[in-house]
């Protein structure tokens, strides 16, 4: 029967080919379903928000139906100038010398809608018409109605674009049998939160859980077909995953979604591009750029190699490829040696104010704790802060007075304002920004800020102890102190003190419960020191 069927869509397409060709335009023949034959987004003639992709399809059935779901959603997604299905009788007039046989019974007409005219209710923005004759299909101006079409879309995506420049953004969460529900979604709100940190807008989230990722694609093959359509449905123009993605995943997603696709990695290292002040932050933001983006070249397609055959790409000599590999090899190495020079430079520092016995503290804590609020509230610093993920990147010291926990005088401490910490903070990161954590390891004692606001407060604890756990020097001691008092109810205020009875509790924004801290930091340091000397004699 398909065979039959194939035979008569072409025995078909060929006059009907022959009516669209009237004017000129390329026809692409392709037998199977609409979904069967489709085109890669990033192949099509054109493509793009305001744009149909200049692409007809012609489709043939036996049964008397309108197009399938499946059928519609494939038009979407390549943004087809319109579908025409044309069903078929299971019988004709036998040609001379053999052939098929076969009338056109029936024809549905299908294309796209403007946002403006889809209903509220409706889930897919699309029109299919009644059943319609031959003669009537052959009627129809097709170029009238991309016109139309076009300019419709091209208004909506003017609007778009006044509305404000920011990305408009598709967040997708895998949960696999590695996590909780609960560490599921805080990752998924976090991911959230970073791309609206980068500048972006989320217009929709989207779910799947699978027992492990796919290897190709992360996520199954009809939620790459659902996120497609959405992406068209929404005018995304980026795709954001909650994990890491390989460059051969990120090249198969981007080929089917026909825009960019990032990881959470990524979104990170553009924020850290965007917060970096000083020339050491710029230096190792760099770094860590170039090494995240060094293995994923090859994800680039075709541009980057001379091998893809053809006048002008034949004969010896390296690839593109090799070439801006080596480039960026080159530029790593010398970044390596100025992070080597800054993190000796920062050594001699610590040194200089070892020598001066200064003790030292150095904040720590999840992203957007508030860790530069609280060094303003305690030294009248002018650290920049916000309501925003890695708001601050650059270390900043400040000198402290506390009161002695023998003496009961006044006694001069330096404090330091760190970078914050994220869930599975990104190894490159890690890497580059080393002589910026050494400020940790380096501490006499740390203050380990928590935002207790967060629903996932317990959750931000662990993980900063696990990356300090994961630092090659051992921290000093570290005090707790809950941060953002006043935006808790009291059963989540009971549950931290029971749970964390040595901790303090404060809010650096009102300036609570900040002279109690400053006793806390004359203790810590006191017992820090005789730690120190006591290891020392032994």
């Amino acid at each position: 029967m398909s065979e039959r069927l194939a035979a008569i869509s072409t025995e078909i397409a060929q006059p009907v080919c022959a009516y669209f060709n009237r004017r000129g335009q390329v026809i692409r023949v392709g037998v199977g379903s609409p979904r069967q034959t489709r085109i890669p987004p990033l192949e099509l003639p054109r493509y793009g928000a305001e744009r149909l992709s200049g692409v007809r399809c012609i489709a043939t059935k036996l049964k008397p139906e309108a197009p399938k779901e499946s059928s519609l959603t494939a038009m979407a997604i390549q943004r087809l100038d319109a579908l025409v299905m044309l069903t078929l009788t299971g019988g004709g007039k036998q040609r001379r010398g053999g052939g098929a046989t076969g009338y056109v019974k029936q024809a549905y007409l299908a294309h796209l809608l403007p946002q403006p005219e889809i209903e509220l209710e409706q889930r897919f923005y699309w029109t299919v018409s009644p059943p319609l004759s031959l003669e009537a299909i052959a009627k129809q101006d097709f170029l009238d109605l991309v016109e139309g079409l076009e300019a419709e879309f091209r208004r909506e995506y003017v609007a778009q674009e006044v509305d404000g420049s920011r990305e408009r953004v598709l967040v997708v969460g895998l949960m696999t049998d590695e996590i909780s529900p609960l560490q599921f979604e805080n990752g998924l709100a976090e991911v959230s939160r970073l791309v609206e940190t980068a500048g972006g807008e989320v217009l929709q989230t989207i779910h799947q859980k699978r027992s492990r990722p796919h290897p190709q694609t992360v996520i199954g093959a009809g939620k790459v077909q659902e996120i497609a359509l959405l992406v068209q449905t929404l005018g995304t123009n980026l795709v954001v995953f909650n994990r890491d993605l390989s460059p051969a995943q990120v090249r198969n997603l981007e080929k089917q979604f026909g825009v960019r696709v990032v990881d959470r990695t990524e979104v990170i290292l553009d924020i850290f591009a965007q917060r970096a002040q000083s020339r050491a932050g710029k230096l190792q933001v760099e770094l860590a750029q170039l090494e995240y983006m060094l293995p994923r070249l090859t994800g680039r397609g075709e541009a980057m190699s001379r091998l893809g055959g053809g006048i002008g790409t034949r004969g010896p000599g390296e690839t593109k490829l090799e070439t801006e590999r080596r480039a960026i090899q080159r530029r790593i190495s010398r970044l390596q040696k100025e992070v080597n020079q800054l993190q000796a430079h920062r050594s001699r520092l610590r040194q200089r104010r070892q020598k001066q016995e200064v003790p030292s503290i150095a904040i720590v804590g999840y992203t957007n704790a508030g860790k530069s609020t609280l060094i303003n509230a305690l030294t009248n610093a002018e650290v920049y802060t916000a309501d925003q993920l890695f708001a601050t990147l650059d270390p900043t010291t400040r000198r402290l007075p506390v009161p002695d926990a023998i003496a009961g005088e006044p006694l001069t401490i330096l404090l330091t304002d760190t970078v914050g910490f994220i869930h599975e903070l990104p190894p490159a990161l890690v890497d580059s920004f080393r002589a910026t954590l050494e400020e940790v390891t380096e501490a006499d004692a740390l203050l380990h800020l928590v935002d207790l606001s967060h629903p996932a407060w317990q959750s931000q604890i662990r993980s900063v102890t696990s990356i300090l756990a994961e630092m090659p020097e051992t921290p000093g001691p570290a005090l707790i102190v809950f941060n953002k008092i006043d935006c808790v109810d009291s059963e989540t205020l009971a549950i931290a003190q029971e749970e964390f009875p040595l901790a303090v509790f404060i809010s650096a924004s009102d300036r609570l419960g900040l002279e109690t801290l400053r006793q806390k930091l004359g203790q810590l340091v006191h017992y820090a020191v005789a730690s120190v000397r006591r290891s020392g004699v032994d």
